[in-house]
């Protein structure tokens, strides 16, 4: 059965379970002090900070409408689709297409829009969909009280509220285009292109990707905490920005843990078998994240999986498990473990086991969930009676869908059980 819109919230209201859950993943994405954090770099104590001073007015929240075009703009150069982008900058587009700076109004997001207030979404939309044009979009699409009255310019694409974290959300002010300095990029252009090298430095990327102080905690730790993890770890110290592993070569590209190729070069990986006896092994996986300049993973939702398997002539079985991550509950209310690699730490799988007479082999799987909590929220939802109307229902099976599709498994480690006593062999992945 379908509800009417005011008799859902009403429903949804009375459903103390969802509310409590609703209101911690609202806590967890709110950012409501992001730009006040930005403000304090700005200390008039301090020698002034170029960087800082710009970042704080490039992301003051809310960011400010674009406003008219300057006089002589074409149409190509006063919209804000990506696709208009696409005219000129060719690869950045391609790159930015195949990132999730692409994909952040989802279906898992745009399902909880249906449940939300106008308040609540736009401090969601702060990162999914930054531009106010775009909050504007979504307000209309939802029928909320403070909908723009007036139609919008016409250099806003009617579906640019759907296209994620776009060109412009980065680089695009009151119509004027802001980006890293560049020797080849004509300054005239645009009516005026403003080089920055804030747009190299790993406190662009702080808005999204931090916390700030006082803001959502487990266990007296900051939900989301990558930029301080980042610049306590080796690679700043080394003066390695969040750019330099995740836009290469100013590619953009972002990739990061949803990616195999981006986790094999982050990783060193080691399997170790050594015999204890004429019946008995020992068995070794120790796992590095020396290419990674943050936690492993960083954040909440993803796991990793490492499970060892003892292979002989009867089959395949586990003989050890564990998961590296931090898991916490979908209300995002209680911590269970946090397992993640540190900067400079490891994280070991060990075991014992007996093994019969033949040829014998240890395997190490490592099997990557980039979306495992959502995926266990999703299937909460759907497990509710929440009484959803048909088009809730379907994003919400198409995020928990898209949710799964992102797993994948590296390559499998493999060493040979020795068969003398004190022997050992290994294997290296790296």
């Amino acid at each position: 059965m379908t509800f009417p819109w005011q008799k859902w919230r009403l429903a949804l209201s009375q459903r103390s379970g969802l509310r409590r859950l609703l209101s911690a993943l609202l806590a967890a994405l709110m950012l409501l002090a992001i730009w006040g954090a930005y403000l304090k770099l700005v200390d008039s104590r301090q020698p002034v900070d170029p960087v800082a001073q710009f970042l704080a007015a490039h992301w003051a929240q809310p960011i400010a409408p674009q406003g008219d075009p300057p006089p002589g703009f074409s149409a190509i150069e006063a919209s804000l689709a990506p696709e208009t982008c696409a005219a000129c900058h060719v690869e950045q587009y391609a790159d930015w297409n195949t990132s999730l700076h692409s994909q952040t109004m989802g279906p898992g997001i745009r399902w909880q829009l249906r449940v939300m207030n106008q308040a609540e979404a736009n401090d969601c939309l702060r990162c999914h969909a930054p531009l106010a044009e775009q909050k504007a979009l979504t307000a209309l699409e939802h029928g909320w009280a403070n909908a723009p009255k007036t139609p919008l310019p016409a250099y806003v694409s009617s579906d640019l509220h759907r296209r994620g974290n776009t060109c412009a959300s980065c680089h695009v002010r009151k119509h004027q285009r802001f980006g890293p300095p560049t020797p080849s990029r004509n300054p005239k252009l645009h009516g005026g292109f403003s080089a920055q090298p804030a747009f190299s430095d790993s406190r662009f990327c702080m808005p999204c990707h931090q916390f700030p102080p006082g803001a959502r905690s487990l266990e007296g730790k900051l939900v989301e905490n990558t930029y301080e993890e980042w610049r306590n770890s080796p690679a700043a110290s080394e003066g390695k920005s969040c750019q330099t592993c995740h836009m290469p070569g100013r590619r953009h590209l972002w990739r990061g843990i949803h990616d195999a190729e981006t986790v094999r070069k982050g990783l060193n990986r080691k399997l170790e078998v050594n015999r204890l006896d004429n019946g008995r092994i020992k068995v070794l996986a120790t796992i590095t994240a020396p290419g990674v300049g943050h936690h492993f993973p960083t954040y909440v939702v993803p796991k990793v999986t490492v499970s060892l398997h003892l292979r002989d002539s009867t089959g395949i079985r586990e003989i050890a498990r564990h998961v590296i991550g931090r898991t916490v509950s979908v209300d995002m209310t209680r911590e269970w473990s946090d397992t993640r690699i540190p900067p400079g730490g490891e994280s070991v799988v060990s075991a014992e086991v007996a093994v019969p007479p033949g040829d014998n082999y240890v395997e190490m799987h490592m099997e990557i969930a980039p979306a495992e909590h959502y995926i266990r929220m999703f299937q909460s939802m759907l497990n509710r009676d929440l009484k959803m109307d048909a088009i809730a229902e379907s994003l919400l099976r198409e995020a928990l869908r898209q949710a799964q599709a992102t797993a994948y498994r590296l390559d499998d480690l493999s060493v040979a059980v020795p068969a003398r006593l004190n022997e050992g062999q290994h294997a290296v992945a790296n």
